[in-house]
C-alpha cells in the first residue's frame, strides 16, 4: 500500500471498506468483543476503550465499516460550519523509518450540513464523537460562532463532542488554547449543552507542544468550567528524535507530526494531567500507540480510553484487535 501516495491509499481503503463482502470478512477476522472490555464513561457505555481518532473519517462516511473492524468508538471530523478544501496537496507525508506521519490537511471536510446527512444513517449501536472546529477564514474573534454552529447542528446525531483548538494546520487556531478565549469558548458550549436533554459530554483536545504551566492552566480551566474530559494529544510541530534525514524533513515543511515519535510526550502529558485533574475526570490518550504495550503505557499513565490513527495506518486493523 505504501507504494502509493497516502491520500490515494486513503480513498482506496474507503472504497474497499464500503464493499459489504470485504467489510464482513474483515469483521470476522479482526473484530474482537469481550464484556470485560466494556467501559462506562460520562454516562455512556463503550463496548471497548479503543477508538479511532479524528481525521480518518472526516465526513462520517464509514462509521459502520470502521465499527466492524472493532473500534469501540469513532471520532468524526474535524467538522466546520462550511465545507472547505483544506491546504494544497501534497499535504500528508510518511516518515517510514520513524513510523510517523506529517500532515497539514487543514480541516478539509464537506461541512456540517453534509455530515449531518450521513450521520442520520449511522447505526445506533456505534458510539460516535463529533470533533468540531472553525473555518480557516473565520477570525479567532468570531470562532465561538463556528463552534456553536457545529455543536448545535450535530447535537442530536453524536454521543459526545471533542472541541479542537489544537490543530497546527489552521492559522492561529492554537491561540484559542490561551486562558481567556478557551474559558469563553468552553463556558459557552457547556451552557448550550445544559439547555439540551440529555446533556452531552464535551471533551477538549489539546496540543502536545504546551509547557507544564500552560497544561496546569488548562487543567484548571477544565475543572472550573466543568468540561467532561480531555483528549491528549493532537499532533506536534516539534521535529525531535527523528531518524529521517534532515533534508527530507526540511523538504516536507510545516505540518503536525504523529506516530511513534509522539509517544513519550503524549504519555507524559497524560501523566501530568492525571495528577492535576484527579482520578475521575476521563482522559482519552492518543499519540504513538503502535502496539498493545504502547496502549497499556497510556492506561498506566492515567488514560481512561485510547484513540489510534497513525498506528492504524502502519499496523493495520490487527492493532485494534
Amino acid at each position: 500500500l505504501f507504494l502509493f501516495s497516502p491520500q490515494t491509499i486513503h480513498h482506496l481503503i474507503v472504497l474497499l471498506l464500503k464493499i459489504p463482502f470485504i467489510s464482513k470478512v474483515l469483521k470476522l477476522i479482526y473484530n474482537y468483543q469481550n464484556p470485560v472490555l466494556e467501559r462506562k464513561v460520562c454516562g455512556l457505555t463503550f463496548r471497548n476503550p479503543v477508538g479511532l481518532a479524528a481525521g480518518f473519517d472526516k465526513n462520517a462516511e464509514m462509521i459502520p465499516q470502521l465499527a466492524d473492524l472493532g473500534f469501540g468508538f469513532i471520532e468524526i471530523g474535524t467538522t466546520t460550519p462550511l465545507g472547505q478544501p483544506g491546504n494544497p496537496k501534497p499535504r500528508i507525508f510518511r516518515l517510514k523509518s520513524d513510523e510517523a506521519l506529517i500532515n497539514r490537511m487543514g480541516f478539509n471536510n464537506e461541512g456540517v450540513d453534509a455530515t449531518i446527512q450521513k450521520l442520520k444513517k449511522r447505526p445506533a449501536d456505534v458510539m460516535v464523537a463529533g470533533n468540531i472546529g472553525k473555518n480557516k477564514l473565520t477570525p479567532n474573534e468570531e470562532a465561538l460562532k463556528d463552534y456553536e454552529i457545529c455543536f448545535e447542528k450535530l447535537y442530536d446525531l453524536v454521543d459526545f463532542f471533542v472541541v479542537n483548538v489544537s490543530s497546527p494546520n489552521t492559522p492561529n487556531l492554537r491561540d484559542l488554547q490561551e486562558s481567556e478565549p478557551l474559558m469563553e469558548l468552553l463556558n459557552h458550549l457547556k451552557k448550550r449543552s445544559r439547555q439540551h436533554v440529555p446533556e452531552k459530554p464535551i471533551f477538549l483536545k489539546i496540543a502536545p507542544d504546551l509547557n507544564d504551566q500552560q497544561l496546569q492552566e488548562i487543567a484548571e480551566i477544565v475543572q472550573s468550567v466543568g468540561v467532561d474530559g480531555v483528549v491528549a494529544t493532537n499532533t506536534t510541530i516539534a521535529r525531535e528524535n527523528l531518524t529521517a534525514p534532515p533534508e527530507q524533513i526540511s523538504q516536507i515543511g510545516e505540518g503536525g507530526l504523529s506516530g511513534k515519535p509522539l509517544r513519550h510526550r503524549s504519555t507524559g502529558i497524560i501523566n501530568l494531567l492525571r495528577r492535576q485533574l484527579g482520578r475521575d475526570l476521563p482522559i482519552i490518550g492518543v499519540g504513538g500507540i503502535h502496539s498493545a504495550e504502547d496502549a497499556l503505557e497510556k492506561l498506566e499513565a492515567g488514560a481512561t480510553m485510547l484513540e489510534i490513527y497513525t498506528g492504524f495506518i502502519y499496523e493495520g486493523p490487527a492493532l485494534i484487535k
